[in-house]
C-alpha cells in the first residue's frame, strides 16, 4: 500500500520487480498429471514491456551469481533436512516398535521418551537458528546484491521509471 504523509491511501504500486514473480504454477501438476499452465500476469497495462523485463530475470537466473546463491542454499538445505527427517522418522519408529526402551526411567518419572520429544524441540530450534545463520552469513548479501542488480536492470529496460 502507498503511504502518503504516514497515512495508507489504499492505492497498490505496481512498479515492484518482483510483483510479475508468478506465486504458483511452476512445475506443479494439476489433476491429470500433467504440468499445470503458468498463471498469466495481472498486470495488462506493462504488456509491452514484460518481454524485456522477462529477459532480465531469465538473465538473472542464468547468472553464476544467482547460482551461487542456489547452490549454498541447496548444500545447506538438502542435509539438514535428510538429517532432521531421519532423527524424526527414528524418533516416531522407536516409539512404536520399542516401547519398552522409550518407557526406561531416566531421572524420576522422566523416561527416555521424554527426553527423546524434548530433544525434537531442541534440535528444531537448533536448526531453524542454524539456518538464520548460514542465511545470514553466506547468502543474504549476494541475495540482496542480485536483487539490486535486477531492479537496475528492469529500471533500464522500463527507460528508467520509477
Amino acid at each position: 500500500m502507498e503511504k502518503h504523509d504516514g497515512r495508507d491511501t489504499g492505492e497498490l504500486r505496481f512498479d515492484d520487480p518482483w510483483y510479475d514473480a508468478l506465486a504458483s504454477g511452476w512445475g506443479e501438476l494439476d489433476g491429470t498429471g500433467a504440468v499445470a499452465p503458468a498463471v498469466p500476469s495481472a498486470r495488462t497495462e506493462h504488456d509491452g514491456r514484460a518481454g524485456g523485463t522477462a529477459d532480465v530475470y531469465l538473465e538473472v537466473q542464468r547468472s553464476a551469481a544467482f547460482q551461487e546463491v542456489r547452490s549454498r542454499y541447496r548444500r545447506f538445505v538438502v542435509p539438514g533436512v535428510v538429517v532432521f527427517f531421519t532423527w524424526y522418522v527414528g524418533y516416531v519408529v522407536t516409539a512404536t516398535t520399542a516401547p519398552a526402551l522409550m518407557a526406561r526411567p531416566v531421572a524420576g518419572a522422566v523416561n527416555v521418551a521424554m527426553v527423546a520429544g524434548l530433544g525434537q524441540f531442541l534440535t528444531t530450534f537448533l536448526f531453524t537458528w542454524a539456518y538464520a545463520r548460514h542465511a545470514r552469513l553466506r547468502r543474504d548479501r549476494a541475495a540482496l546484491d542480485l536483487r539490486w542488480d535486477t531492479q537496475e536492470l528492469t529500471r533500464s529496460v522500463r527507460g528508467g521509471e520509477l
